[in-house]
């Protein structure tokens, strides 16, 4: 890719060999996952997540690597969205993490609220949709754990999150 290709650009352009064309009004997206891309797994107010339980289980991850830094997006996601822009999308999926939203599956957690705010406002201000974000269960706290009085099979464990 050049500088100013796009997957619009590469894949729709006639003088290209063998190029794919895709219908007018293609979408191009990216999704990513907020324990793999966030970090900042103990500031704002944020609790640790099953996953982040998981990784430091001793040989249940390759190296010992954690998600506590990931990518940084929680401090660089104006850069991330900027990226995105270039590289022509048209959508964006992120999933919440319930820790920074409900930590600990108590009270909602303003601080976490407004970073999600501040991203969404970030990418409708470049021009990329923010999809429907996905809440997992691997990325709630671990007082969430599936059982038959918590969890997702409790009521309340979603009532009023977002």
């Amino acid at each position: 890719m050049t500088e100013l290709d796009t997957p619009t650009s590469l894949l729709t352009s006639g003088s290209r060999a063998g190029a794919l064309e895709f219908p007018a009004g293609f979408g191009w997206g990216a999704a990513t996952a907020s324990y793999q891309i966030e970090g900042a797994a103990a500031e704002d107010g944020r609790t640790p997540s099953i996953w982040d339980t998981y990784a430091r289980v001793p040989g249940a991850i390759v190296g010992g690597d954690t998600g506590d830094v990931a990518c940084d997006h929680y401090h660089r996601y104006r850069d991330d969205v900027a990226l995105l822009k270039d590289l022509g999308m048209d959508s964006y999926r992120f999933s919440v993490a319930w820790p920074r939203v409900r930590p600990d599956g108590g009270a909602v957690n303003q601080a976490g609220l407004d970073f999600y705010r501040r991203l969404v406002d970030e990418l409708l201000g470049a021009g990329i949709l923010a999809k429907a974000p996905t809440c997992s269960q691997i990325g709630s706290p671990p007082a969430w754990a599936v059982s038959l009085d918590k969890g997702w099979a409790r009521s309340t464990a979603t009532s009023g999150a977002l």
